[in-house]
């Protein structure tokens, strides 16, 4: 069944006929740790990167690069398949092939597809007649994506899973999770990444896992990027025809494949949703350029060796289908910005679609409570002699809770040259205004919002937040950025600079300077400032009486209406609480 097992049980046979189906080099075996060990070891970082040396030079077919530097002081490797070879990286930037990036190894305990893709790369370049299959391919690999945390390794870190028997640690050289990490792009490793998706521009990106949570039959689940996030003729592609056409290929190999079990603490048989993969995440990230992404979760409790088997099969079939389909799909991709910017707005917020779902035949195992023998309490038992198949709910559908209307250009001052960093590293166009120049825009000011008790990835995240609109001509200084929304970077453009968006940069703390009044008053000396104001404006004065009239916690609080006449004041600073970011329609 596996291509490669084949090589593994018959290898002495293989390498006497392999002169008439292949172009290996004489006496040029590339056996991996993995096979050696029988399915059971993984190699360490150094190890990987020599096997992928060797590798690229012993044929044209293969070449590495390295891009950046890590958090670990080691560069980024990207290595790439081509029939004809690829010299620098401007070759894979202007080629017209199909391209398709795989990572590995960003939870390095999760190891799997590391030596699925070594596996993968090294038949396919041994092998004539799947070079003719995927000729118009470019294959790409981030051999290990948390170098750091590779170097990190031990063998009690990941307490569930079932090997190999040594392997990485989750967090990077900073300790740092990376699969949180795409959109704020705090480390190294972020930012390099960044450079080799944009280089490769891939048509499909694969991000290889292992799960945790319920128990079931799979060895392999799924986790294609949601559909209506993604949107559009794109969204239903993905849906309709790259999911189905996958599972099928699968199946057709003899192995069952289902989505990602989205379970934790309890049993999947009531009905699991799919998981939304915001920007934070690969596929997420990915997504915001029109990239269909597809993460790759085996499960933690099946053995090493058929985890491994079944990720390198399961990346045979996604070559299948986007070797098929590459025309189509680069088509759907060049369309992308056009049909968001056609739509007028854009949705920023989801939830879960509770009135749809599709009927999903799930293989499992009985689950139950029963007493726990450690503890005084109840523990979650699943019974490996009560396998079942039952037909359960599986809600892939989400509906937008917010949507915005899509803005001709954005304005951001730059002071935030960490937010202009970011979108240079991102591929955006902008340009600088080249005098003072004053502009009538729509200015934001944010009106609420709650942030997160404890640390989250290096921030207090702040969440449900909102904001309040209003028009002004504000003076844009020489050097301000224009940044115009007609480009293939407009999803990431209103992911992030939209503060009400779940992953945006105001919610990932990069704001948080203008939420901090720097001047203020002393209310002695203010009362008879605030005298004068009420005389003086009647606008204000009724404001204020209204208020008074209408809320009873104000009416008894003397300092909030000090305040509030301060703040609707001349006195008060226009920055505190507005955000930098200024839009035209």
């Amino acid at each position: 069944m596996m291509k490669y097992f084949f090589k593994i049980s018959f290898f002495a046979f293989f390498f006497l006929m392999i002169s008439c189906d292949t172009t290996s080099k004489e006496n040029t075996e590339f056996i991996t740790l993995f096979e050696k060990s029988k399915g059971t070891e993984t190699p360490e970082y150094k190890e990987v990167i020599a096997f992928y040396t060797k590798l690229s030079e012993t044929y044209s077919q293969i070449s590495m690069f390295s891009f950046g530097q890590t958090d670990s002081g080691e560069p980024l490797h990207l290595v790439v398949y081509n029939r004809e070879g690829i010299f620098n990286v401007d070759e894979i930037k202007n080629s017209t092939k199909n391209r398709i990036l795989i990572n590995n190894g960003i939870h390095p305990g999760e190891s799997d597809g590391i030596d699925a893709s070594m596996l993968f790369l090294r038949d396919i370049v041994q092998n004539d007649s799947l070079q003719e299959k995927y000729k118009n391919s470019i294959i790409c690999v981030i051999p290990v994506y948390n170098v750091g945390g590779s170097l990190n390794r031990n063998s009690h870190s990941r307490a569930n899973q079932n090997g190999p028997k040594e392997y990485g640690f989750r967090g990077n050289a900073r300790n740092f999770d990376l699969n949180r990490d795409f959109i704020k792009q705090d480390t190294k490793n972020a930012a390099a990444f960044a450079e080799i998706f944009h280089t490769v521009n891939p048509d499909v990106f694969v991000d290889n896992h292992v799960s945790n949570g319920a128990d079931y039959q799979y060895a392999i689940t799924h986790l294609f990027t949601q559909h209506n996030k993604l949107g559009g003729n794109l969204g239903t592609f993905l849906q309709n025809e790259m999911r189905p056409k996958i599972e099928e290929s699968l199946e057709n190999k003899g192995i069952n494949i289902t989505p990602y079990v989205n379970v934790w603490g309890t049993t999947p048989e009531a009905g699991f949703s799919q998981f939304f993969d915001s920007p934070r995440y690969s596929t997420g990230y990915t997504t915001l350029f029109h990239t269909l992404g597809l993460m790759v979760e085996t499960h933690m409790l099946k053995p090493y060796k058929i985890r491994v088997e079944q990720t390198y099969e399961l990346l045979f079939s996604i070559f299948d289908f986007t070797e098929e389909n590459s025309v189509i799909i680069k088509d759907l991709r060049s369309k992308a910005t056009q049909e968001i910017l056609a739509n007028k707005t854009y949705p920023i917020q989801f939830k879960v679609d509770e009135e749809k779902y599709s009927d999903l035949s799930f293989k499992g195992y009985e689950g139950e409570m029963i007493d726990s023998k450690v503890t005084n309490g109840k523990r979650l038992f699943y019974d490996k002699k009560k396998p079942f198949e039952k037909v359960i709910k599986y809600y892939d559908e989400f509906v937008a809770t917010k949507e915005i209307t899509i803005p001709k250009a954005y304005i951001l001052q730059q002071g935030w040259h960490d937010i202009i960093g970011r979108l240079v590293i991102n591929k955006i166009e902008f340009t600088r205004f080249e005098k003072d120049t004053t502009i009538a825009v729509e200015v934001n000011h944010i009106k609420d919002f709650e942030t997160s008790k404890m640390p989250y990835e290096g921030h207090y995240l702040h969440s449900n937040t909102t904001i309040e609109k209003s028009s002004a001509k504000i003076n844009f200084k020489k050097g301000d950025i224009y940044i115009d929304t007609n480009q293939n970077g407009v999803r990431y453009l209103l992911e992030t600079l939209e503060a009400e968006a779940t992953d945006s940069f105001f919610n990932w703390n990069f704001f948080d300077t203008i939420l901090q009044q720097k001047e203020g008053y002393s209310a002695y000396v203010f009362e008879d400032v605030a005298e004068k104001i009420l005389l003086e404006n009647p606008t204000i004065k009724k404001a204020f009486e209204d208020k008074l009239a209408s809320d009873a916690d104000f009416a008894k609080n003397p300092r909030a209406q000090l305040d509030f006449i301060y703040k609707n004041s001349v006195y008060y600073e226009k920055a505190h609480v507005r955000l930098p970011v200024f839009k035209i329609f």
